[in-house]
């Protein structure tokens, strides 16, 4: 009982910390849809995330429309089959958990001996964002 309680009440510490924050409050099912999005790998389909968390398409399509007007996620039809909408990471949803992860630690839920793993994942996540940012360079050149 006492992990329990000790548990809870890391995850009660960054929520409150995370609601004191000036950023947006998300739902547990946008959180979960965000962190299976940038902690997996793509492509992420609207289909796919509803089979993963067991909720409607609809569902998930009302939490992508937050995200995205928050500029946490973005939707793209997928070319290959226009049936699939693909869910696709930005760099404000990057650095939103980015920050996130800062409080987790902060409260502590990361023990040190676990900080070699966090510092080797923040690394592949500042790889992953670089390529994303040059993605989206490449992407805008295009457009032009």
């Amino acid at each position: 009982m006492a992990r329990n309680l000790k548990a809870l009440g890391l995850w009660r510490s960054v929520l409150v910390e995370s609601v004191r924050k000036d950023g947006p409050d998300l739902s547990a099912r946008q959180m979960a849809i965000m962190l299976q999005v940038y902690l997996t790998d793509p492509p992420h389909t609207v289909r796919g995330l509803a089979a993963l968390l067991n909720i409607s398409k609809p569902a998930v399509t009302r939490a992508l429309d937050r995200l995205s007007v928050l500029g946490f996620a973005k939707r793209k039809r997928d070319t290959e089959d226009k049936r699939n909408v693909l869910v696709q990471r930005t760099v404000k949803g990057s650095v939103f958990l980015s920050e996130f992860a800062e409080m987790v630690m902060a409260a502590g839920a990361v023990a040190p001996d676990d900080l070699s793993v966090v510092q080797q994942q923040e690394a592949m996540a500042a790889a992953a964002k670089a390529r994303l940012e040059q993605e989206l360079r490449a992407g805008a050149r295009l457009a032009q």
